[in-house]
């Protein structure tokens, strides 16, 4: 990283910039990003120092936007972008010294009353949210951070926790006397819509008021442990390399909305590749025939046209809860991607399995997983995964559709509750269909732990892969289409 940092510098000797800090600060939010798994290339990064040279320097958005329009090349990394430069270029400076300070000033000044007061506290930010003031809301975030957030420790060094703050202000309880002071200030009752539209809003408000407390609790810790630790550990992955297993609501809405991109994109790589090896086998015949112009020299060979393989494509998921969410995205991506494959068949199973094909030929992904989870024979027992019973019925009762161009893929987490495995079924599909595949979503470290069968599996499937997240699954789905 100091190479680059030289280079850089180098670069720019002969005109070197008026304000050398955000120089500086711009070469080391590039290098948080590289760090952070972003591909900030080193392209990026001269063009991010020569953009401070068409920008409004004291105009933070607009060299937030600069930077960023440089730097960004996906929608995705824009979060962990904005995160990096709240922290390296932050709206206001905290240091180590403020602390010092605001025990001196509590030293001398005695608490008012409304301070200890918790009732009075939340009466004053109610007031402050209702106004819809930014500049205030920012304030009053920034004040309940120093009342409330504030912990020195046995060795006199101050400390700012996140979840002190949240303890003595509920958001939840905010939000609920907002509307209830709204409520009771109409002169009438609110409709349904007013009230909604009144919801929205001020969730906003107490949505950016929590980003600055969190935005404060930052600066506090870049200014006690340095930018570069905090920034090592701020920044998440991309959303598309996020283990399926561990995902919140919003970000498995998140992305979802990834998923028709992405099988976009897939679908292209899918058309080049086939497009280059478009030509067969040399055909030897017309190969001599032609040559017979040029003194019988094979200056121009001819190939048989080759007919570009759509496999047929089985789908074997388990959707009970532990792999529910990463069956969903699967069932998602490959039906995006339907037209790669002259056949795909979906079949869902818990302790007892279903083909569930034809609710998902619409394209409506939502509405097929929820008449699936309704409409579908998947439970027979208890509702628990049973991979014996699942497979042998998958056995009994299609077995006979696969042929040599079929690829089955099995998705789940071989945790089958220390019942049959069945595993003959798996050798009996293996000889039928071209290849079997088995997407394990769990991290390999933990296959054969507890109730898990996946190496017993694994024998007899050409390949049991882990695949944690979106980026991994749409890896694998590229490979086989």
């Amino acid at each position: 990283m100091p190479k680059d940092h030289d280079r850089l510098h180098t670069l720019l000797a002969e005109e070197p910039p008026p304000l050398s800090g955000v120089l500086a600060r711009v070469l080391d939010l590039v290098a948080a990003l590289r760090r952070a798994g972003l591909p900030a290339a080193q392209a990026g990064a001269i063009d991010a120092v020569r953009a401070l040279r068409h920008v409004e320097l004291l105009d933070r958005e607009q060299l937030r936007e600069a930077l960023a329009s440089v730097t960004v090349t996906a929608r995705t990394q824009r979060d962990a972008f904005d995160e990096l430069f709240d922290l390296y270029f932050p709206a206001r400076i905290v240091t180590p010294s403020s602390a010092a300070d605001l025990d001196d000033t509590e030293e001398t000044q005695e608490p008012d009353a409304d301070d200890l007061d918790p009732d009075a506290q939340l009466r004053s930010l109610v007031e402050v949210l209702g106004s819809g003031d930014d500049q205030a809301i920012r304030r009053a975030a920034r004040e309940a951070v120093e009342r409330f957030g504030r912990v020195e420790g046995r060795d006199g060094r101050v400390a700012y926790f996140q979840y002190k703050v949240y303890r003595a202000i509920d958001p939840q309880r905010l939000l609920a006397e907002l509307l209830r002071r709204e409520q009771d200030d109409s002169d009438s009752d609110l409709s349904p819509l007013e009230e909604r539209l009144l919801r929205d809003e001020f969730e906003r408000r107490i949505r950016a008021f929590r980003q600055e407390v969190d935005a404060q609790i930052r600066r506090h810790a870049a200014a006690d442990r340095g930018l570069e630790q905090v920034a090592d550990r701020l920044v998440r992955p991309p959303i598309e390399e996020r283990d399926l297993f561990h995902l919140s609501r919003e970000e498995q809405q998140e992305l979802r909305a990834q998923i028709r991109p992405l099988a976009r994109k897939l679908a292209t790589r899918v058309a080049a590749k086939r497009k280059i090896g478009r030509d067969g086998r040399l055909d030897i015949r017309r190969t001599v025939r032609r040559s017979l112009i040029t003194g019988g020299v094979p200056f121009e060979p001819t190939f048989r046209p080759r007919r570009p393989h759509k496999p047929e494509l089985f789908l074997l998921c388990d959707v009970s809860g532990s792999v529910a969410s990463f069956s969903r995205f699967t069932l998602q991506l490959v039906h995006a991607l339907q037209e790669q494959f002259s056949t795909v068949r979906s079949f869902a199973f818990i302790d007892a399995l279903d083909e569930v094909t034809p609710w998902f030929a619409s394209g409506e992904v939502d509405e097929a997983m929820r008449r699936m989870l309704v409409e579908a024979e998947l439970v027979w027992l208890d509702g628990h995964s049973d991979y014996g019973r699942a497979l042998e019925g998958f056995h009994r009762d299609y077995a006979e559709d696969l042929g040599p161009r079929t690829t089955v893929l099995i998705l789940g987490d071989a945790r089958n509750n220390h019942r049959q495995s069945a595993g003959w079924v798996l050798s009996d599909v293996q000889r039928r269909a071209r290849h079997v595949y088995w997407l394990n979503p769990e991290p390999r470290r933990f296959w054969d732990s507890g109730d898990s069968i996946a190496s017993n599996y694994a024998r007899y499937v050409d390949e049991m892969v882990e695949v944690r997240n979106l980026q991994q699954l749409a890896g694998f789905v590229e490979r086989i289409a």
